[in-house]
């Protein structure tokens, strides 16, 4: 049997509908990466937002209700009496360690210093008047020696003691306790050779003197006058007003004036017991500190004005005597050996430094009878004065016997026993003493109130406004409960 052969067209049937053409899809792209396998990247991540941002947005949502503003007022009402009496515990604390200062550290540390200067001058001149006197030295003038020189080196121990280490007055401290026995050697020397006749004894203590003069006083002036330095930097921290305190205090109550004037508007209450107290407790810091404050700076004030000035002139005054006197009993011992030139004319060089002394001394005691400001302080000051002229007189007198060729009614009129010069400068030294006495008591009675109006103000303030914070926080809390 014969078969038809295959063909490759479908037999004819029914009309069936045509479907569209699929478009072809592009191949996904290809994974990035280094090599087969890579993972595709992941998308990046949104950035987070600060903590302050969202605490702000917070701060925001929450102003939009009255609960929400309650309790932001209640936080700033706290904040800002803390910060008040924070800064007013800070401030005061500050000043009164530095009007403790004053009182019991700079000043008497000051006066030590000049005490230094007063010893080295006084052991000088101690020393020339017991080498005029050669073998009849007293024992009075020999113990004066000694106890200068004892108390020099006591208050450069004490000094050394309250000196900070790495301070300018611990070199010159060191500087001195050096030279003293120096010093005292030469003086020793000069009294040995002195005693025996020999003429260089005279030649010793004029270098004794010299690095006296050159060397050990400019260095006690020196530390005299950074202790004094040291004096007023404590008084410049101890007297200014506490600005920042006081702004913080007028604010802090401004702000309470404002919430309790805004609790009025809203609620016709007059009173939120703990605003008024808040109110109440920084009014009272406030008006402690400036009037605490007030008082202790016009103390303090009236310490320098009337006691700090005056010590510093008498002391001056003191000094400049010691040197006087110092210069006149070495116009005997040189006899003429050392000159000054001064322009044309040729003067005795101790002679000259004397004169010189004296009106030092004359200026000085004129400031300080202008400076007294009771009689107690004036009438030692207006004997001293007397006493100086008295001296002059009597000084004048013995040059005129040494010029003469009278050495020994010179030297008589000088360190004798009766109507000599010596005696007029032991009445204006004993003098300047008592005025010195007055004044450093009248230091410590006004240094004292000063430092004492402080007390307790630093600490007081801290309390109170612990309470009045908490006075706020009760009282915008009490307002909070409403709410609930």
């Amino acid at each position: 049997m014969t078969y038809p052969p295959k063909s490759s067209t479908p037999p004819p049937g029914p009309n069936l509908p045509t479907l569209p053409a699929v478009p072809a899809q592009p191949a996904p792209p290809a994974p990035t990466g280094t090599g087969t396998g890579s993972s595709p990247t992941p998308p990046p991540t949104p950035r987070r937002r600060t903590a302050f941002a969202e605490g702000f947005d917070q701060l925001r949502a929450a102003a939009t209700t009255e609960p929400g503003r309650l309790r932001i007022i209640g936080a700033l009402l706290a904040l800002l009496v803390v910060a008040f009496g924070s800064v007013t515990a800070w401030q005061m604390t500050d000043r009164a360690t530095a009007a403790d200062d004053v009182l019991t550290s700079s000043q008497p540390l000051s006066s030590d210093a000049a005490d230094i200067y007063r010893s080295l001058a006084d052991a000088n001149t101690a020393a020339s008047s017991g080498f005029l006197a050669g073998g009849q030295e007293t024992a009075a003038t020999r113990d004066r020696y000694e106890k200068d020189i004892r108390t020099a080196a006591e208050k450069l121990v004490n000094a050394a003691a309250n000196a900070d280490p790495d301070s300018p007055s611990t070199a010159t401290i060191a500087k001195l306790n050096r030279l003293l026995p120096e010093y005292k050697g030469l003086v020793e020397r000069a009294r040995t050779y002195n005693r025996q006749g020999f003429p260089v004894g005279g030649a010793y203590l004029r270098y004794a003197n010299e690095k006296m003069q050159q060397q050990m006083l400019p260095a006690a002036e020196d530390l005299y006058k950074k202790e004094n330095q040291r004096l007023r930097a404590d008084y410049a921290d101890a007297t200014p007003y506490p600005w920042a305190a006081i702004a913080l205090g007028l604010a802090a109550l401004a702000a309470l004036a404002w919430a309790q004037h805004r609790t009025y508007q809203r609620t016709n209450r007059v009173l939120n017991h703990g605003l008024v107290a808040a109110t109440a407790t920084a009014t009272v810091v406030l008006l402690w500190l400036v009037v605490g404050h007030s008082v202790a700076r016009a103390g303090l004030n009236d310490s320098y004005d009337h006691g700090v000035r005056s010590l510093n002139v008498l002391h001056d005054a003191r000094i400049a005597s010691l040197k006087a006197r110092g210069n006149e009993n070495l116009t005997l011992v040189a006899r003429g050996a050392e000159t000054k030139k001064v322009g044309d004319e040729t003067y005795d060089a101790y002679d000259y430094d004397f004169g010189a002394d004296i009106k030092s001394l004359a200026r000085h005691l004129t400031a300080a009878g202008k400076l007294a400001d009771d009689s107690s302080g004036e009438q030692p000051v207006t004997a001293a004065v007397g006493n100086m002229k008295e001296w002059q007189k009597r000084h004048t007198a013995a040059r005129e016997q040494d010029e003469n060729g009278n050495y020994q009614q010179a030297l008589d009129m000088v360190i004798g026993p009766r109507g000599a010069t010596g005696e007029c400068f032991d009445s204006v030294d004993k003098n300047l003493h008592t005025a010195l006495v007055h004044e450093e008591a009248e230091f410590k009675r006004a240094a004292g109130d000063g430092r004492d109006a402080l007390t307790g103000l630093a600490a007081g303030a801290a309390v109170l406004a612990v309470l009045g914070a908490a006075g706020a926080v009760l009282g915008i809390g009490r307002r909070l409960s409403e709410y609930r």
